[in-house]
């Protein structure tokens, strides 16, 4: 139980370091900067997709209140009218005016992958056609599954059985949940399909199910800080809501992010609690199955890897791809696939070792045994490179910086 304590302990410290190193709260500064010109372009694509579809006539004013009433805490009424009134204008304009909200809306969801990527680390973001369908499906197809899905709840919430004098027992009392439901379905459909990367649907899922607690727990704090502490009334007056609006979705994109964070980190949590490997001698240990695949002719993918007993998780193995692509030792072919492209007969482990951007393992952190063959000659070498380096930098620095000081021999 205390291991598992620790563990648990260490892992988030590990994601709090991971969200600070990855400029989690300068990435939500620049995300809240590109909503506050793209939400009203947002919105005004949601509501002529609706539009379009006779059925869904009513159902975007509908949603808007919805949203407001139940995911923007505090003066959502008169940010409500605002917002209206912006997009009351908006449809009014041209279509060279049409294209510009449409470039902006794109402009947004651009910076959303390029951030998750970043968090991903993922080296060869969607480009062309693809990211444009992704781009298209999310500003067309989402606001229609969006209507869909409001005009079926509001059927059945209309039901007898549901909001009538005959409800079943406990019905009510479900249906409050609806908000918390529709944000871990958000949460978890913007996990797992905006990154650039194979994200696995029950860390997705884990993720979404975090980020809608955390994002209701903010919610009520944020409310509750409204309502105690009145003082910005004083300071702005009529224009309260504006400055209440963006520290809104400042706190609302630090929590995506670190939900974000999250799910990353779930795909490589085993990896780092098992961590007794030096990044060195796994850049090794991928080396030595890049060279066993060449001879037969095959290319390498993160899964042979795996295989091969090396379990990385996607980031080190981009990072490990990083320095051997520096090297000219692989090279991509496409579809995340690679292949050793210099003969390592004429590559020393020396050339590796003064290239490698990791420090030399000291001999206290290597492990007693690795399933790799040349495993022994590797650690024998570094620990007798480290003793030597002890006898010839030992002495003291006073010793050194005696006038006529010699280096031990």
């Amino acid at each position: 139980m205390q291991q598992r304590l620790n563990n648990l302990v260490e892992f988030w410290r590990f994601l709090l370091q991971r969200f600070i190193a990855d400029k989690g709260t300068s990435n939500a500064a620049a995300l809240t900067y590109t909503s506050l010109f793209a939400v009203v372009p947002m919105m005004t694509v949601t509501f002529s997709m609706l539009s379009a579809v006779p059925a869904f006539q009513d159902t975007g004013e509908q949603i808007q209140s919805f949203i407001f009433r139940n995911f923007v805490p505090s003066a959502g009424d008169a940010l409500q009218q605002y917002l209206r009134e912006f997009t009351t204008q908006a449809r009014k304009l041209t279509w060279i005016g049409v294209a510009v909200l449409a470039a902006t809306a794109f402009w947004m969801l651009v910076t959303i992958e390029k951030t998750f990527n970043t968090i991903w680390r993922v080296r060869q973001p969607r480009r062309g056609v693809s990211s444009f369908l992704l781009y298209w499906a999310i500003l067309s197809l989402g606001p229609l599954l969006l209507g869909g899905g409001f005009a079926i709840s509001t059927y059945f919430t209309s039901l007898s059985l549901i909001s009538g004098p005959d409800a079943l027992l406990g019905v009510q009392e479900a249906l409050k949940f609806m908000p918390l439901l529709f944000s871990v379905t958000a949460f978890t459909l913007l996990y797992s399909t905006v990154p650039n990367a194979q994200v696995p649907f029950r860390h997705a899922l884990l993720g979404g199910f975090f980020a809608a607690i955390l994002f209701e727990v903010a919610k009520m704090l944020f409310g509750l800080y409204v309502r105690l502490f009145p003082g910005y009334q004083l300071i702005y007056g009529a224009f309260a809501t504006v400055p209440l609006f963006l520290l809104w979705i400042y706190l609302s994109w630090l929590i995506v992010l670190f939900g974000a964070e999250l799910v990353c980190s779930l795909g490589f949590s085993q990896q780092w609690r098992k961590r007794a490997v030096p990044r060195l001698l796994m850049a090794l240990g991928v080396l030595r199955v890049f060279y066993e695949r060449q001879q037969l002719g095959q290319k390498v993918r993160l899964r042979d890897v795996q295989r091969q007993g090396w379990l990385l998780a996607e980031h080190e193995w981009e990072e490990i791809l990083v320095f051997l692509e520096q090297q000219k030792l692989v090279a991509p072919t496409g579809s995340g696939t690679w292949v050793l492209s210099r003969d390592l007969g004429h590559y020393s482990l020396q050339q590796l070792l003064s290239h490698s951007p990791w420090p030399l393992p000291r001999a206290e952190n290597l492990p007693e045994q690795l399933d790799e063959f040349w495993y022994p000659a590797l650690r024998s070498g570094l620990v007798k490179l480290q003793d030597e380096q002890a006898a010839i930098f030992g002495d003291d620095l006073a010793q050194w910086f005696q006038p006529h000081a010699q280096p031990a021999e």
